[in-house]
Parts: structure tokens; sequence; C-alpha cells
């Protein structure tokens, strides 16, 4: 299954719980506007669900994460989310995906990361 029809398709405990699994929950916190991981635990626990803003940027935050991750290892997938990226003018996919307007900022970050695998 492709990341894009798993960031679809996963209902959003699942698509958390993924999520973080790939990331880790402080960045997955972080992507989602929360100040702890209590929040991540309990949106992949079924306990809260996030906003609709939010779901979106953690299913395209999964599709991305996803995508690297067919080619990369977790560690190395974490750091291409933190670090300056100078495709996104030096900014963190992580920070555009929680701070952008989501379809630009998800199709920049997207764009990124192929060119990141392309490079390998």
């Amino acid at each position: 299954m492709s990341a894009f029809h798993e960031a679809m398709s996963l209902d959003v405990p699942a698509l958390t719980g993924g999520l973080a699994e790939m990331l880790g929950p402080n960045l997955v916190a972080y992507i989602g506007s929360v100040k702890a991981t209590r929040s991540v635990r309990l949106w992949a626990t079924g306990e809260r669900t996030p906003s609709p803003a939010v779901v979106r940027r953690l299913r395209d935050s999964y599709q991305i994460a996803g995508f690297l991750n067919g080619s990369h290892p977790t560690e190395t997938v974490q750091a291409w989310f933190q670090g300056m990226n100078p495709l996104l003018g030096d900014a963190s996919p992580a920070r555009l995906l929680r701070d952008g307007v989501s379809d630009e900022a998800a199709q920049r970050v997207l764009n990124a990361a192929r060119t990141f695998a392309a490079e390998r």
C-alpha cells in the first residue's frame, strides 16, 4: 500500500500512532501544535480527536514520512523533518507543515522529500 493511500485511509488513532512510530511523539506534538505528547497519546488511543486542520497536517506528514521511510531509516526521516532545508527557505519541514497554509506547505514539503529521496 502506498504512503498516500495509507495516510488517507487510516482512522485518526491508527494515523497518529503510525506517525508517532515514524517521527516520535514529540515531533507529532509539534506538528499538531500541542505542547505535550499526552495529546498525541490520547489521539492514538481514540480518547480525543484533533481538529480537522490538525488531522489534515497529520495525514500530510504521514504521507511524507511514509514515502521517506521506504528508502531511509527512521532516524534519517526524523532528522530530515527537523532540519533546516534549503529547498524550503531553510525552514524545517515540520515547521512548514505546522505553520504553513496546508495545501501549499504540504506540496512544498513533499517536493523537497522527493528531491531528498532522489539524491540517494
